[in-house]
């Protein structure tokens, strides 16, 4: 099934390029841009789509799993989300317009799916009425933080693809049930990836990416294969290098809001190339994040300290390679 997915979502793409290519559904290079040529964007619609069949299709077995039939509960307001993002990609909202639906997108994710019980250093701290609340701006923070890292190609759609499976060879290791909806979104994610890839012949646009932000945001929530610490120490290098970027820009009195090119990522990729940064993303996250998520799955109570243990070096060479600032301390390639 994972591999007809990756080729119906490689199809798809495909196809979404022609028609936005005649329709001039396009991402013009600009002083801000990683990319030099025209480019069609909103294609996330691809891997969108398809994974949406195959959880219609997964949810429509006589016993669907669990995680299958939650996520089918909360495709309403992924559904949602991809849209606004379409929308936006092909005439820009003002984010006053786009809040509120993010919001509300976010508000269902969490009436379907709650908040985990915390275990933290022999205590537990029950689901409430303030960790809902914490749950849902978490989940809006989530799918923006998405869009701020979908800057360079290939970067958005391989993160996603290391977190899915980093869960899944975590959850392996520490007998968990395979997910049929996490290794869905995978095989999807993989499909894109081969257009997306440097040099990419397309771009996932906002609604591929906040769609991804809340559908991982909603696994980490639920839980599906390994405990949240776990889903967020995989998802590390977006959470430090949106985290930090945000926290000096909001020192510097700029408006977060607003579009820019100050990321970690960004600075490094004008340093190094855009398949040098992601190489250095996904070594990073291979070599450091999965096994601390992997010690996470092993003793949840320490998986606060484990993720700020995570989190504290890439934070330091992060705001080393100009996170958020306006030059960096690294050569520039071009």
């Amino acid at each position: 099934m994972c591999i007809g997915l990756a080729i119906m979502t490689y199809s798809l793409a495909h196809v979404y390029r022609i028609a936005a290519l005649a329709l001039q559904i396009v991402d013009q290079p600009n002083h801000r841009s990683a990319h030099y040529e025209v480019t069609p964007t909103g294609a996330g619609i691809a891997f969108v789509l398809t994974f949406a069949i195959s959880l219609w299709l997964m949810n429509r077995a006589q016993s669907p799993q669990a995680d299958v039939a939650l996520l089918y509960s909360v495709l309403p307001a992924l559904l949602l989300i991809t849209v606004i993002g379409l929308i936006d990609d092909f005439k820009p909202l003002h984010w006053l317009v786009r809040a509120p639906i993010h919001f509300i997108c976010s508000a269902w994710v969490i009436f379907k799916v709650g908040f985990p019980d915390l275990h933290l250093l022999g205590f537990t701290f029950e689901s409430n009425i303030l960790l809902l609340v914490f749950g849902a701006v978490s989940l809006v923070w989530l799918l923006n933080l998405y869009n701020f890292m979908d800057g360079i190609d290939g970067i958005a759609t391989s993160e996603a693809v290391f977190v899915l499976l980093g869960a899944t060879v975590v959850g392996w290791f520490v007998d968990a049930d395979t997910s049929e909806s996490v290794l869905a979104l995978a095989a999807v994610c993989l499909g894109f990836l081969v257009i997306n890839w440097p040099k990419a012949r397309v771009f996932m646009g906002d609604g591929g990416s906040g769609f991804l932000g809340l559908i991982l945001g909603s696994m980490a929530l639920a839980e599906f294969l390994v405990p949240v610490w776990c889903w967020m120490i995989l998802l590390g290098w977006f959470i430090a290098d949106s985290g930090l970027t945000i926290l000096i820009r909001l020192i510097r009195g700029e408006k977060v809001h607003e579009a820019h090119n100050l990321h970690a990522y960004q600075h490094l990729n004008r340093a190094v190339g855009t398949q040098r940064t992601l190489l250095i993303v996904q070594t990073v996250n291979i070599v450091w994040l999965l096994p601390l998520a992997y010690l996470a799955a092993l003793a949840e109570e320490w998986g606060l300290l484990l993720l700020i243990l995570a989190l504290t070096p890439m934070l330091i060479y992060q705001f080393y390679c100009g996170a958020g600032q306006r030059s960096s301390r690294l050569m520039t390639e071009r």
